[in-house]
């Protein structure tokens, strides 16, 4: 199993003692991943998606719980899982500097981690570029000069250069034209047959998640309410939150 949480749940307070608000973001979430696996996260705005994501990713600490990555404990210091693992998120340029090269910013985490060295680094990049439908030219240009398709192939590259063993795609093809989805989609599982990385998708569209995960988790008011293999939930889901999801869509 790469990714487990067991009964997590992440408590945010804010305003003056006397007057004191308390929001559960997530409550006793329980959800795991396995390897080569996709889970689909839905859920409508202010589910908890998010805070599952920064949970995941290290960026937020539970309040109680416990996060398992590839067997162990999340380590405390989030750096310990550098390049292990990576996040796609939904607007490629909140992870491409636009003063940089395509290849540059591909190479960087390899970079950052001090494995190879630059020449190699730039090599694996532009290699990396090929693995997600790129031409190794696309290396030397900018990220203003893509269209928003190649930029998220280009994030997706990023990611996956330093091989990790779990990615997150956090409305990964939202911002996309619906025929240029389609392609990052298909893309996505190309990749994960080929790598076996696992994946968390995070998505507020129900036919994105049907067409890419393997399982679902359908959170509401910080709870999981629902966890079903995907044909099994489209075919009938258990809970009625589940089902208008459904019906709207």
């Amino acid at each position: 199993m790469i990714l487990e949480l067991d009964k997590v749940t992440v408590v945010f307070t804010s305003g003056p003692p006397l007057r004191r608000r308390v929001l559960e973001a997530m409550k006793d979430v329980s959800l795991h991943v396995e390897a080569g696996e996709t889970l689909g996260v839905v859920g409508e705005s202010g589910s908890g998606k998010t805070t599952t994501s920064r949970v995941v990713l290290g960026l937020q600490r539970p309040t109680s719980g416990t996060v398992r990555f590839d067997g162990a404990p999340f380590p405390r210091r989030r750096r310990a899982l550098a390049g292990r693992m990576q996040a796609v998120l939904q607007h490629p340029q909140w992870s491409l500097n636009p003063r940089m090269r395509v290849g540059q910013s591909v190479a960087e985490p390899l970079v950052v981690l001090g494995g190879p060295g630059r020449a190699e680094a730039a090599g694996r990049a532009a290699d990396m570029l090929e693995q997600v439908g790129l031409e190794r030219s696309f290396a030397d240009r900018y990220p203003h000069e893509l269209s928003g398709g190649q930029r998220q192939r280009v994030s997706i590259a990023r990611a996956l250069v330093t091989r990790p063993g779990f990615l997150v795609f956090d409305e990964a093809v939202s911002a996309l034209d619906v025929s240029v989805q389609v392609q990052i989609l298909n893309l996505i599982k190309d990749l994960q047959a080929e790598f076996g990385f696992g994946a968390l998708f995070i998505s507020h569209d129900l036919g994105a998640v049907r067409y890419v995960a393997d399982r679902i988790a359908v959170m509401r008011a910080g709870q999981v309410v629902e966890t079903a293999e995907t044909g099994v939930f489209y075919r009938g889901p258990s809970h009625p939150y589940s089902q208008q999801l459904l019906e709207a869509l």
